[in-house]
């Protein structure tokens, strides 16, 4: 599937059936600065959690800070609860290479040991550099090696296709 045929509305609505079981735990939902967050404040609105949505912003934890030097829209993470022994329900956009994913997971092992994490992603596409799967997903999508699809919003969700530079 090509990122304009993505029903957005739709994909997220799958993602909040495929978590609808796992409700029972009681889980903490965390969106990953920008895009994660956008995802899971609709997904925490339709799925009625009543504890705060959690927030994290990984800008200090990348692996390549270093080279991309100081991201200028660096946010605040917070995380409403404790997440020691919490199951966690970890929401991203975009899932390609792993490593925001990895660097999400790092900067919550600084807040504690939590029980589990689930990965739910809106998109997951091929491209794979470290050994992450997403347990839920909105939608699969093949894009070339030099295409990156981005998330636009908040308010109107709209996926964009991007050629790299380079």
């Amino acid at each position: 599937m090509t990122a304009a045929a993505v029903n957005i509305e739709a994909a997220i609505a799958r993602m909040a059936e495929q978590l609808q079981p796992m409700l029972k735990r009681r889980p903490l939902m965390i969106g990953i600065h920008t895009g994660g967050v956008w995802i899971a404040e609709r997904l925490h609105k339709l799925l009625d959690l009543k504890e705060p949505l959690g927030t994290l912003d990984i800008s200090f934890y990348r692996d390549d800070f270093t080279r991309v030097g100081m991201n200028p829209q660096v946010r605040t993470s917070q995380l409403p609860v404790n997440v020691e022994e919490r199951r966690l329900i970890l929401v991203d956009d975009v899932l390609h290479t792993g490593r925001t994913i990895r660097a999400a997971l790092n900067e919550i092992f600084d807040y504690g040991r939590p029980a589990s994490v689930l990965l739910a992603c809106l998109i997951e596409r091929g491209g794979r550099e470290l050994p992450i799967e997403p347990q839920v997903v909105g939608e699969h999508i093949e894009l070339g090696k030099n295409q990156h699809v981005k998330l636009l919003g908040p308010k109107k969700l709209e996926l964009r296709i991007q050629e790299a530079n380079g």
